[in-house]
């Protein structure tokens, strides 16, 4: 069941309604990290399905909780856990709750001006595709030891020469600041944390990726499907990301794309603008709740 995620303030759901979508986030969550926990209880990890997990330091367990956005008031909470999350308060009718988006943007507003200032000059401006993913190539670039306990595909020489073959294009911070103090030189970009608003863009995975964490960090004005639609898009860039690194992990499952050919060039740039139409279309959901939590608060 979706939830009315931009509905007028305020939108009204009985307790058998809320309840039946917060069941269903709940199972959609689980079956999403299901592998993860599985393999966390054993001590093992897999070096794609485990990344989001490490990479952005989000438990499994936050993405079972549903939240139904700004403007929803739930009925018959006031004696569910709920009643003890932050950031909830009162409704209009006894026993009811509702996100407490003018306590949240408030407190907040620096946070939230951040991560408003990036989705929005992001989500207007035309993606880049021709970095072909050496991201990952620049973080291993004549150097012995390797960020995964994996093994090069083309072993460190030809891989070392597929980065001098080519031009470094990254224009995201959290990716170039892994890369080797030989790749730095080489790239086109300085990103720096101050400049990510300046230089981000559409076409970057890694940007896709962080609209899992931008989801995070608005919280519950968020409604529990679009943080949910983050983490996979977030999910199925990093299967990309990996397949088009030096990396072999056929022994995984995962073929690669080989980047250093025409073939595996254009196949990178044809996911890279699927990923990016999808990235463009989830900002736009954040925003949308974002500035529904706006109008809320201000009416509130």
């Amino acid at each position: 069941m979706t939830s009315p995620t931009l509905a007028e303030p305020r939108t009204r759901l009985d307790a058998e309604a809320w309840r039946a979508s917060e069941a269903a986030h709940i199972e959609r969550a689980d079956a999403l990290t299901a592998g993860h926990r599985a393999r966390a209880a054993r001590g093992e990890r897999h070096p794609v399905e485990d990344f989001l997990f490490t990479y952005y330091s989000y438990k499994p367990g936050l993405l079972r909780r549903w939240h139904p956005g700004a403007g929803v008031e739930l009925a018959d909470t006031a004696t569910t856990p709920r009643a003890t999350w932050r950031w909830y308060a009162e409704g209009s009718e006894p026993g009811s709750l509702v996100v407490d988006a003018n306590g949240f943007l408030t407190e907040k507003r620096d946070l939230v001006g951040a991560v408003e200032r990036i989705l929005r000059l992001t989500a207007g401006r035309a993606g880049r595709f021709g970095c072909f993913g050496l991201h990952e190539w620049a973080m291993v670039y004549r150097q012995r030891e390797h960020r995964h306990p994996v093994p090069l595909r083309l072993g460190q020489a030809e891989t070392d020469a597929v980065v001098e073959a080519a031009d470094l294009r990254c224009t995201h911070f959290d990716a170039f600041r892994f890369f080797t103090p030989e790749a730095v030189p080489r790239n086109s970009e300085t990103p720096t944390r101050a400049r990510q608003p300046e230089l981000e863009q559409p076409g970057c995975l890694h940007a896709g990726m962080d609209l899992y964490k931008w989801a995070v960090k608005l919280g519950p004005i968020v409604p529990g499907e679009v943080l949910l639609d983050a983490f996979e898009l977030a999910r199925d860039i990093r299967v990309l990301d990996m397949e088009a690194s030096p990396y072999d992990l056929r022994e995984w499952g995962y073929e690669p794309v080989a980047i250093e050919t025409h073939e595996g060039k254009a196949e990178y740039v044809r996911r890279q603008r699927a990923f990016a139409e999808r990235g463009q279309e989830l900002r736009a959901r954040l925003l949308r709740a974002l500035d529904h939590a706006k109008s809320t608060a201000s009416a509130a």
